[in-house]
């Protein structure tokens, strides 16, 4: 663990990327004590640029603080991904470890089953899937929890199927311990290092799917979202660039920041790169 740790801190892009990743979670947990109210509130005259009126980014159209905006949509972003996310991975690990460690018809039947769904574009089947049930932050991560899970099984299957020829895993086979115990206490402890790189990036690409859904009008009208915001803004960007470039440059960092921590997670749970 102690050299996972050291691995990851020599890398400048992971750090920068953690720091990153710290101050929008910073962020998302000070916006209730920072801007108390709500963020649909109006907080002074419409079209205020940033600094005025004493709004640090400015107002939107109906006079709304595009700051507060900013932080409580932090909330609703970081929720969305790691939820969506973990809907992915419970879905798409147990799929692919079935897959990788069952006989050939069930690892056939979840290959075409996964196959399937690639063969439909992610946003198109979220947004079919949003659309067709009633828009809400759980109908979101429920939609791209469904779409996000076909790499991670793919990739858990290719894992498991690798760990299971392995001599440790055939010892443990032939001292009786179940299939169940095999796979749960010695295959995907041992699988487990790529596909938690591979849901770090996920949460990057939740996060985009997220603001694109809620730029289309498929968001919860109930939360404030960065997506919503952007597309909020987008009619009148030539007069008020604030309204859109500030979301826009919080979506950019979040997901920067991740993508950057998985590329030094990646670095740090490589054995090879981290012995060198």
């Amino acid at each position: 663990m102690n050299q996972t740790l050291k691995t990851f801190l020599r890398r400048p892009a992971g750090v920068v990327g953690l720091t990153l990743l710290a101050l929008v979670c910073l962020m998302a947990a000070l916006a209730p004590v920072i801007y108390p109210g709500s963020p649909w509130d109006m907080a002074g005259m419409p079209f205020a640029h940033p600094g005025e009126g004493g709004m640090l980014l400015g107002s939107d159209t109906l006079g709304r603080d595009i700051a507060s905006g900013v932080m409580h949509g932090a909330r609703v972003s970081l929720l969305i991904g790691v939820a969506s996310t973990l809907a992915a991975v419970l879905i798409g690990v147990t799929l692919g470890a079935l897959a990788g460690f069952s006989g050939p018809v069930v690892d056939t039947l979840i290959v075409r089953a996964t196959e399937v769904f690639q063969t439909i574009p992610n946003f198109v089947l979220a947004i079919l899937l949003v659309a067709i049930m009633t828009p809400s932050i759980w109908t979101v991560i429920l939609a791209i929890g469904i779409v996000s899970w076909p790499p991670l099984a793919r990739l858990t299957r290719a894992q498991v199927k690798s760990v299971a020829q392995r001599e440790f895993v055939q010892a443990a086979r032939c001292q009786g311990q179940s299939g169940l115990s095999v796979l749960l206490r010695h295959v995907l402890p041992n699988a487990i290092s790529p596909i938690i790189v591979t849901a770090s990036m996920t949460v990057a690409t939740a996060i985009l799917i997220e603001a694109a859904l809620s730029f289309m009008g498929l968001g919860d009208p109930n939360f404030m979202s960065w997506g919503y915001m952007v597309g909020a803004g987008r009619t009148v960007i030539r007069q008020a660039w604030w309204m859109s470039v500030f979301p826009g440059l919080a979506i950019l960092t979040t997901v920067v920041a991740i993508n950057l921590v998985g590329e030094a997670l990646n670095d740090a749970l490589n054995p090879r790169i981290a012995r060198a």
